[in-house]
């Protein structure tokens, strides 16, 4: 994580309230998506919060991300609710999918795929 204490620890409250606004509130659009946020990244000013979700279990991604955009105004509105009394500013989300895990699985896939010749002992 990058940025000033400020943006950290706004970023890990926004965090913590859109998972359980996921997990509780807005479970009915997901459907039977497992979903986690990994990750919430500020601007210097606070205004905008890029989010981005781990859909480890999803068979269309992008489809569920179109629905979490689709519904954004209602997210940030449930946001602003839970965080009204601590915070001035209720930040613009931007969603978007966290490749890391698909990105570690590509790599290791092609490690176990290498093809290394057995080390041959000279005498």
């Amino acid at each position: 994580m990058s940025g000033t204490v400020r943006q950290q620890k706004y970023g890990r409250l926004i965090q913590k309230e859109l998972s359980e606004i996921f997990l509780r509130d807005k479970r009915g659009f997901l459907g039977n998506t497992f979903l986690t946020i990994a990750e919430v990244k500020l601007s210097p000013d606070l205004s905008i919060a890029k989010v981005y979700l781990s859909l480890s279990l999803a068979k269309d991604k992008n489809a569920v991300l179109q629905n979490i955009q689709h519904h954004k105004s209602e997210i940030r509105k449930a946001l602003g609710n839970r965080i009204r009394n601590q915070a001035r500013i209720i930040p613009d989300l931007v969603f978007f999918i966290d490749e890391v895990e698909d990105n570690a699985q590509r790599i290791e896939d092609l490690l176990k795929n290498l093809n290394i010749p057995k080390e041959t002992s000279e005498e």
